[in-house]
């Protein structure tokens, strides 16, 4: 299980669930022969509590696991959890992924969390400004978000968390790579000025792909601060973060397979094509002890800017293609306040309330047919300054998570945990669209708003059924009950309605535990969740409400620590994620058909991956990730179906103790499968990034 799996010090922790150590120290590579069982973690509970106790399925990567694979993107990082996939692209952009958790391949149905603040607020996970540098733990949690976290995800939550101020990974790296590509990343202790500690990272790259056009230059900078002022803490983070995508173009659908009339690496997008990005965000937090308990709060404020220019062809592939060029401002604000008292050493309260406030504004200036190029990609599309506009979008999205919560960890005795929380969640839409076509002049305009007050609720036991040493057998199950307001795509289309929001209710149960002194960490869950009001897009490429959806599948996964220096992960998923009620429009004849029973888009039944990991402290070094994708379908009639294909990444360096070098490739085995749908293109897939190969040099600071 990758929840016990990844080694990970013992040591004493703070209250947001950062290790503590002596100021301006580096971090350190844990020792694999520390059983990892009782590791701590903080996304299910806000306290750390051992993960072994916790009656969910979490799996933890450690930082250095990730400085050994060299994993820089969230499908690499993630590639050893078991059941979850993360494919990098997507309508995002090149530096987004498509996350999929049980089966559910959808963007915003899992919430991302950095540092205890919802990255992406009340709108959809910013993962294109996520970065794996500094990183000193993500920790995964499967099914819906804790009570404390509100009406966010349904199937899973992934929380990125640095090293805290006045510690860091103290390295640097450059790297260079194929099809012109560069990156590097620093981070390090700043000097302490009296009890305030500090820390700086910063990173960037420009990565090509097999696409010519296609293109990553990225940038960021994290600072982190923390005071003790007498019994008081308050910490500071400050981070900006540049982006620059060129988009590739997704592949269309023909018939049962994606069409062959396009080459693989043509990109029809207009010649200006871009996502940009700039986002500003501070966060500031405040601890102190009182007579109830340990008093937390946290501020969250962000801004992004993004300039959105692309175009997708139209799906009866005539060579016309509908342009957009976007200009939107998002703001995301997170304000949280909580009380956590322990009556005594078995039973933990907490109390507290949140807020996720976000303001989204977009206006889309549209080339409807704008251009027509031939199929096989050798023109170079005009810019969007030389293609007339007949088609202007406005949309005004106002929305607002609030909620009150309360959470009971009750341990009665040493081997029982009972955790139970519940939450009133009052969620507020209010939008505004307009939208204003030519010839003929035409113009629509809508309001629209939808209150939701609803409570939410999960339970779970967990039972350590046998212990021997540090080898265990603990036994958990829970209940959850989730509900989450439609996302918002800000796609170029006309959408003026608020959807209705999506609300499942999941079962689990599973084993987790460890054997041979600890080196040996398993776990396996069974789940079930019964969905409502999916939200899915349609072949005109707007989203809509399908009707029921159900989630089933087993996950499994492992890790060995055969020796100090090397270990062995290893994990296997089936997956089953049906539609129970959905009456689709086939885009071909545009008729109703009833798809209850198929089987959702691009949810293969079988996940597997296994990871060998080398790393000693001096000398040659290495890794290998197979991960292997089941055979799954396209469409919800199930028609049109993709074969299994397997991956593989692999890294060997040599370490001469303060110096290292490496070689390092992804996706070795080169295969373009489609791995993400298009809710903005008809009937169109992103493929799988070709093969990458890349050299670093590291430097310990």
């Amino acid at each position: 299980m990758a929840a016990c799996c990844a080694a990970m010090g013992g040591g004493a922790w703070a209250q947001g669930g950062e290790a503590e150590s002596p100021p301006n120290s580096a971090a350190q590579t844990p020792d694999p022969f520390v059983p990892t069982v009782s590791q701590l973690v903080v996304t299910a509970t806000r306290v750390p509590e051992p993960v072994d106790q916790v009656p969910a399925d979490i799996s933890v990567v450690t930082g250095a696991d990730l400085r050994e694979r060299d994993s820089h993107t969230l499908a690499s990082a993630l590639a050893l959890a078991a059941g979850v996939e993360a494919p990098a692209g997507g309508d995002a952009g090149p530096s987004s992924a498509v996350p999929a958790f049980w089966g559910l391949h959808e963007f915003d149905a899992f919430l991302l969390v950095v540092d205890g603040v919802p990255w992406g607020g009340a709108f959809n996970p910013m993962i294109t400004t996520l970065d794996m540098n500094d990183v000193d733990r993500i920790e995964v949690l499967k099914g819906s978000a804790p009570v404390m976290f509100g009406a966010t995800s349904f199937v899973g939550v992934v929380q990125e968390l640095h090293y805290p101020a006045g510690q860091a990974a103290n390295q640097a790296d450059i790297a260079y790579g194929a099809y012109g590509s560069a990156r590097g990343d620093a981070s390090f202790v700043l000097p302490q000025i009296g009890d305030y500690k500090q820390s700086l990272a910063v990173d960037g790259e420009s990565v090509g792909y097999a696409d010519p056009r296609e293109r990553v230059s990225d940038g960021k900078a994290l600072y982190r601060g923390e005071l003790d002022w007498g019994v008081n803490k308050l910490t500071i983070d400050a981070d900006v973060t540049i982006v620059r995508d060129v988009p590739p173009s997704p592949v269309i659908r023909q018939g049962d397979a994606l069409t062959s009339l396009t080459p693989v690496n043509a990109n029809f997008n207009p010649a200006n094509a871009g996502i940009d990005q700039n986002e500003y965000h501070v966060a500031l937090g405040y601890e102190r002890p009182t007579p109830l308990g340990d008093w937390s709060s946290l501020v969250s404020i962000a801004h992004s800017d993004i300039t959105d220019i692309r175009a997708f062809l139209h799906p009866d592939l005539s060579g016309a293609a509908d342009s957009q060029n976007q200009d939107r401002h998002i703001d995301d604000d997170y304000v949280d306040t909580h009380l956590t008292h322990h009556f005594g050493g078995d039973t933990t309260l907490i109390v507290g309330a949140d807020l996720l406030y976000g303001l989204g504004k977009q206006t889309t200036l549209n080339g409807n047919s704008g251009y027509t190029v031939p199929l096989n990609g050798s023109v170079l599309p005009p810019p969007t300054s030389q293609i007339p506009v007949n088609e202007i979008g406005k949309v005004d999205d106002r929305r607002v998570f609030a909620g009150q919560y309360a959470q009971l960890d009750w341990k009665p005795s040493d081997r029982w945990d009972l955790v139970a929380g519940v939450r009133l969640n009052e969620t507020y839409e209010h939008k505004v669209s307009s939208d204003y076509t030519t010839p003929p002049a035409q113009l629509l305009a809508q309001t629209a708003s939808l209150n939701v007050v609803r409570p939410t609720e999960t339970v779970g036991v967990s039972y350590q059924a046998w212990t021997s040493g540090a080898d265990e057998l603990v036994l958990y199950a829970d209940y959850r009950y989730a509900f989450k307001p439609a996302a918002l795509d800000f796609g170029p289309d006309y959408t003026p309605t608020v959807l209705q929001p999506e609300a499942a209710h999941s079962y689990e149960a599973g084993i987790k535990g460890a054997l041979d002194d600890g080196r040996l960490t398993y776990q396996a869950e069974a789940f079930r969740l019964d969905f409502a009001n999916l939200v899915v897009p349609t072949p005109s490429g707007a989203l809509a409400n399908a009707a029921g959806e159900r989630l089933l599948g087993v996950d499994m996964d492992a890790q060995w620590a055969v020796t100090r220096n090397l270990s062995l992960t290893g994990n296997v998923a089936w997956h089953n994620a049906t539609f129970t009620n959905y009456l689709f429009v086939d885009p071909g004849s545009g008729l109703g058909v009833q798809v209850a029973g198929n089987e959702l888009p691009l949810s293969p039944h079988v996940l597997a991956s296994m990871g060998l990991v080398y790393a000693p402290p001096q000398g040659l070094n290495g890794s290998v990730t197979v991960s292997y994708v089941g055979r799954q379908y396209l469409d919800e009639e199930n028609t049109a179906p993709v074969q299994a294909y397997a991956t593989l990444a692999a890294t060997l360096g040599y370490d001469f103790g303060r110096y290292a070098i490496a070689l390092e490739g992804d996706n070795l085995t080169n295969a373009r499968p489609p791995v993400a749908a298009s809710e903005f293109g008809s009937e169109s897939f992103y493929l799988l990034n070709a093969r990458m190969v890349w050299i670093r040099f590291s430097r310990k600071l």
